[in-house]
């Protein structure tokens, strides 16, 4: 599931990046001569290779040339691998110490519902005070309340005691938008360059995605239940203090006025999170159906699929240049191209019941998420004031995580009342709602900056 940026020191500047060259050609010039002899053309590669490694390596290498780019990418890395473990990690221990998939399930839909209500107010701290300053404080409180759910696990406490601890954890930052931001804060003059970057944080969400919860099992099983949330919570805090310790690269705290406001009233974002509530639906959805479609290990393993096809495709779409047109009409494509594709799961489970053919119809599936959701924080990069950007992305994500609850509660409904085959359909249904959202909310016609 996508989830809710960072500034190397300017000694080489954005536009001095974007017109440093890529390849250095040799140049080969002959002595004059009176009678000069036309030298042999030195060996060039194809034009289909210079082409592909340009398109494919060179917007990445140009990316992460800027100095500290990978010191704080790496930070922000080991921190968001325990996005995609806590849930898996908490549902294990606590179904296994007290026996109940209902309060397992129950405990991490409210420490959602917390996440939900405390990230904006997080995040607007973060960008009143900085990122180190707050990011490193909130991650703390949120590693005691992890350790708090397992010790009170390990001790089998009083049920509301799990859901008080779980819910300590709502403080934790959203590192993805940290990142984002010191990327929008680099890159703020290179749209190609911005572009890149926001691809390459989508891929490292869906990778995230597809590995923690396998780390997370694998602990669990392989050592001890607790295991997985412990590991998570080591990673975490260590994340985040390799991550706030990059402070050449943090963007400056912008100035803010007297009659600065939430970002929820800057011109489309109120359209654009409307739009990311119904995509997190799709989400949220397609999980729900596939684990009680196919019932067993192999529902991991397609929803991998599904997550490994999303993650190509975002580091594909982010080698590209800016795509050309409106982004507000290429999100438009990209939810029609995200509709039409999510019809495959439905017919393959409709029709053939193959494993493999669902399968492959997921891996297809995917490849349309990112370029949508690198789309749309584009647009909501733009549309949020730059003292308010941690606030605005988190809203985002925020919007997603409602989305994501509706989307598995609908997706459950359906599938215990008209089949798991007929579930795919709601992922569908969720992805044309989005598309319809952003055509008739205005969004497309809104003068956005």
């Amino acid at each position: 599931m996508p989830q809710p940026n960072s500034a190397p020191p300017l000694a080489l500047a954005p536009e001095l990046l974007v017109l440093a060259p890529r390849y250095r050609e040799p140049r080969h010039r002959a002595a004059p001569s009176p009678t000069p002899t036309p030298a042999p053309a030195p060996p060039r590669r194809g034009a289909r290779e210079t082409r592909g490694a340009r398109g494919t390596l060179a917007s990445y290498r140009r990316l992460f040339a800027t100095p500290g780019a990978r010191a704080f990418t790496a930070g922000n890395l080991v921190a968001r691998l325990p996005m995609g473990m806590f849930s898996v990690s908490a549902v294990i221990m606590i179904a296994g110490e007290y026996g109940s998939y209902a309060l397992a399930g129950a405990v991490t839909a409210t420490g959602l519902a917390a996440t939900a209500l405390v990230a904006p107010f997080t995040a607007r701290l973060v960008d009143r005070h900085g990122q180190a300053r707050i990011a490193v404080p909130a991650t703390v409180l949120a590693v005691l309340g992890s350790l708090a759910l397992l010790l009170c696990v390990r001790h089998h406490a009083p049920a509301w005691t799990l859901f008080a601890a779980y819910a300590a954890t709502a403080t934790t930052p959203n590192t993805g938008g940290m990142s984002r931001a010191r990327w929008a804060h680099l890159h703020r003059g290179d749209p190609a360059a911005l572009h890149t970057a926001n691809a390459f944080e989508q891929a490292v969400d869906e990778l995230c995605f597809m590995v923690g919860p396998v780390l997370a099992a694998f602990l669990c099983a392989a050592l001890f239940p607790e295991a997985g949330t412990l590991a998570g919570a080591v990673l975490l805090l260590t994340g985040v203090l390799v991550f706030a310790a990059q402070r050449a690269t943090e963007p400056p705290v912008a100035p803010r006025t007297g009659t600065a406001g939430t970002p929820l009233r800057a011109p489309g974002m109120p359209a654009l999170l409307v739009v990311f509530l119904a995509t997190g639906a799709v989400f949220g959805s397609m999980e729900v159906v596939t684990l009680a479609y196919v019932d067993g290990p192999a529902a991991g393993a397609l929803l991998a699929l599904q997550a490994a096809g999303s993650c190509a495709a975002g580091l594909a779409y982010g080698s590209l240049a800016v795509p050309g047109g409106d982004a507000r009409r290429r999100l438009l494509g990209c939810l029609a191209a995200m509709t039409a594709l999510m019809a495959l799961p439905l017919l393959s489970a409709a029709g053939t019941g193959s494993l493999l053919a669902l399968g492959g119809s997921l891996l297809l599936a995917g490849m349309a998420t990112a370029p949508t959701m690198v789309t749309g924080m584009t647009l909501v990069q733009r549309v949020t004031p730059a003292a308010q950007l941690n606030e605005g992305m988190t809203l985002a994500v925020t919007a997603l995580l409602g989305g994501i609850a509706a989307g598995s509660a609908a997706g459950g409904w359906t599938v215990e009342h008209l089949g798991a085959a007929t579930g795919y359909g709601v992922p569908v249904s969720a992805a044309a709602l989005a598309l319809a959202l952003a055509a008739g909310t205005g969004m497309t016609k809104a003068r956005l900056p």
